[in-house]
């Protein structure tokens, strides 16, 4: 067949709605067995182990990285070397969870002596529910589906979806079960922006001391100027004596006052500065910052305290090198 645009648009449209189909049809499989699955999950003292050969292997993989990432700690184990030496893994304190749309894989089957004689719990993720596997397990999650998006009927397609979608409930309702959080799911993802998108506060990245740029009421612009070319984040907040914030001073300020012929050297800073301005607190996310700064369309923030008292400064550059942006 030549490469005609068209057509090629029409087979991916074809594939995205016999897979859409399959999952729509899972609905129905969301029954007492599938309770009494995420019930062993829940219950389950040490780690679940989760199996499969092929793509279902694969599948198998992804679901034991997200049930391990939202708070069910659980390790994939490939049948094939389990049968030689990785069944050790599994401990009569752990639930089994298989993989096989056809549930006669020979891999799995091999291993289900092993895992009865240690009295492991064992959950199928399965196309055929009078397969092997299938009988053999405590309970099983029926995932058949009536055709693979494979136009030859041959390429694991909508079968290897639907496992992936059962695994992703079971997950996803043993999160909710656990009252696992914002703050738990951070903790399992530390590295990488998303980690620190939830775990990096304000006050880990704000400028503090003598690098927060400060000047009292009184000051001159020359003086607020002055300060901001020092401690270069584009801004100075606008103190009273006990350090209250009564305004902030930007270069957004800076180029609103040039046409107003201001002598910088005698005019006081709380004529050209933005009073009421925003500030945050230093517990404050600091990807929270940055969606405050994004809607009022600013490029900095005071960190104040529960007086409103100046206690640091950060800048949307901070957010960036952060790798919050």
């Amino acid at each position: 067949m030549k490469l005609n645009d068209y057509k090629l648009c029409e087979l991916g449209k074809a594939v995205i709605q016999v897979e859409a189909q399959a999952i729509a049809d899972l609905e129905v499989q969301i029954n007492e067995n599938f309770v009494m699955a995420c019930k062993l999950l829940f219950a389950c003292t040490g780690r679940v182990v989760v199996i499969g050969m092929g793509k279902s292997g694969h599948i198998a993989s992804k679901i034991a990285a997200t049930l391990a990432s939202t708070g069910t700690p659980a390790f994939f184990v490939h049948p094939g070397e389990a049968s030689h030496g990785d069944l050790g893994m599994i401990t009569k304190d752990d639930v089994v969870v298989a993989l096989s749309n056809s549930g006669e894989t020979e891999e799995v089957l091999t291993i289900l002596p092993i895992i009865k004689r240690l009295g492991v719990p064992l959950v199928a993720i399965t196309g055929n529910p009078n397969s092997t596997l299938a009988k053999c397990a405590t309970t099983y999650l029926n995932v058949a589906v009536k055709q693979e998006a494979c136009p030859l009927g041959l390429a694991p397609t909508s079968s290897s979806t639907a496992a992936l979608v059962m695994g992703d409930a079971l997950a996803v309702s043993l999160l909710e079960a656990r009252g696992f959080t914002r703050d738990d799911f951070a903790l399992a993802h530390p590295g990488g922006s998303l980690g620190k998108r939830l775990l990096l506060r304000v006050r880990d990245i704000m400028h503090v001391g003598v690098a927060m740029p400060s000047v009292p009421e009184s000051a001159l612009i020359s003086h607020a100027l002055l300060e901001m070319t020092e401690k270069q984040l584009g801004m100075t907040a606008v103190v009273e004596a006990n350090n209250r914030v009564i305004g902030i001073f930007t270069d957004g300020d800076l180029r609103r006052m040039l046409g107003k012929n201001l002598d910088i050297n005698s005019t006081s800073i709380t004529e050209v500065m933005t009073p009421h301005c925003a500030t945050i607190t230093a517990d404050v996310l600091a990807a929270e910052a940055m969606q405050i700064m994004e809607q009022k369309k600013i490029n900095a923030l005071i960190v104040v305290d529960g007086q409103q008292c100046a206690i640091g400064a950060l800048n949307m550059h901070d957010l960036i090198q952060a790798g919050i942006v």
